[in-house]
């Protein structure tokens, strides 16, 4: 049996334990950006002053945490809507909160409220940027930490951007708070009178961020001559597990599909100790990468229960299963697979509450001192390869702006059937991937 103790989950949580690693990120990259004093670069286009990122540590270790709860509840609830179209999900809650936060940062009056709400944040307006700059700072960490003590390959890798009509005035306090707390700086782009060349831009600048995974955000028409920004993220994953699978254990098995046909897929397989629980009419387990501040988390339901496990997620459920984990000899049946989304979240934002940001009625004089802006729609796209060595994963956001107009038990665990998986880290509890696979 292979051999892991990673440490509990349930410990790395302490406030001591994140302040801790809140402090050693705070030498993040100083990204930084201005309101008309910084020079335009062409090509580029990009607008930069001396205004720098912020340090991680001006955000209490407390509002982290509560950050990452009011995310991990928004996941869910974002999961809910989108799972009502059949199929496979994957998308990063993460990259929809932060470019979404970004937008909220230029909001004013019940437009700010109703994306607040949306989103599930739970602070004042300061206190959730600042939280994001400390779990962005966090997370930068993670990759330096994986890449320098474990072995295989592990990077994670965040970053923002504002694209702005060539011309359009913006507003210093919106631009500091990009600057300070998401180090975003400002592209300057003619959408007006060259719509697709600015989409190629945007495209260009996602595919570099998330390793080619993702080379068309931006589809044809999405941009068009009526786009005034584009606020958007990105987030790369490459991950190798703690304890690779051996690729000689990989065997085809049979997965039973949600309509009650089979597949054949590869399993792999392999076992060790880990954390995992079993629930009433469901397993969770943990499968760790070589840096064990990130894990997968899989939710397993038993055979036939996959649509009441599946009512139940939420912030509080996955807390409450995470929390009831334990030291367990783990033997895990996984199956390889690739799965991708690209949607809308116009709707499904809509349905949460955010309704009035897509309206003329909404109020971004917080970006350009007017009355003039909407949002047009917030495009999202993500997509995860698993094998025998680790996770592959990226995801990217953009919200487009438009004039108004110690082994304890044991877990066999085949997962042979639809699951869930929630790809974590464990010190803050951001949850970075969140999805669903009904057919590998």
């Amino acid at each position: 049996m292979s051999q892991l103790r990673p440490s509990n989950p349930r410990q790395l949580h302490s406030s001591s334990r994140l302040a801790a690693l809140l402090l050693s990120a705070a030498s993040a990259a100083t990204l930084s950006l201005a309101c008309g004093s910084g020079a335009v670069q062409p090509g580029g286009k990009l607008v930069q002053s001396n205004l720098a990122r912020a340090a991680a540590s001006s955000a209490p270790a407390d509002d982290v945490t509560r950050q990452s709860q009011d995310d991990s509840t928004f996941a869910c609830d974002l999961y809910a809507q989108l799972a009502t179209k059949p199929g496979n999900l994957f998308f990063s809650p993460y990259s929809i909160s932060s470019a979404l936060a970004m937008t909220s940062a230029g909001a004013a009056g019940s437009t700010e409220t109703v994306i607040a709400s949306a989103l599930d944040f739970s602070m004042p307006a300061p206190r959730v940027h600042a939280a994001f700059n400390a779990l962005d700072q966090a997370l930068a960490s993670r990759a330096q930490a994986g890449t320098s003590v474990h072995n295989g390959p592990f990077e994670l890798n965040i970053a923002n951007a504002l694209w702005a009509q060539t011309g359009m005035t913006l507003e210093k306090p919106f631009l500091d708070t990009l600057a300070a707390d998401y180090g975003a700086g400002v592209h300057l782009e003619p959408f007006a009178a060259s719509p697709e060349p600015a989409r190629a831009d945007i495209n260009a600048w996602v595919s570099d961020h998330t390793s080619g995974r993702i080379p068309e955000l931006l589809r044809a028409g999405e941009i068009t001559s009526d786009t005034r920004f584009v606020l958007t993220n990105a987030v790369d994953f490459n991950g190798s597990w703690a304890i690779p699978f051996v690729k000689a254990n990989t065997q085809a098995a049979t997965f039973h599909k949600l309509d009650g046909s089979t597949e054949s897929v590869q399993m792999m397989q392999q076992t060790y100790e880990g954390f995992a629980v079993k629930g009433a009419g469901f397993t969770v387990a943990e499968l760790p990468y070589s840096n064990p501040d990130l894990t997968l988390t899989l939710i397993v339901p038993d055979e036939g229960q996959f649509a009441a496990v599946e009512a139940l997620l939420s912030g509080t459920f996955l807390a409450a299963q995470l929390a009831a984990e334990t030291p367990s000899e783990i033997t895990l049946g996984l199956p390889k697979f690739t799965a991708s989304t690209q949607a809308s979240l116009k709707d499904s934002l809509t349905a949460l509450g955010m309704g009035e940001a897509f309206t003329a009625s909404a109020d971004f004089s917080g970006i350009d001192g007017a009355h003039d802006i909407q949002i047009g729609d917030v495009i999202h796209q993500a997509n995860v390869t698993i094998d025998e060595n680790g996770t592959q994963a990226a995801a990217a956001t953009a919200v487009i702006g438009v004039g108004s107009s110690a082994p304890g038990n044991q877990v066999a665990l085949a997962i042979d059937r639809p699951f869930i998986l929630a790809l974590r880290d464990v010190p803050t509890g951001a949850v970075l991937f969140l999805g669903r696979i009904v057919a590998p």
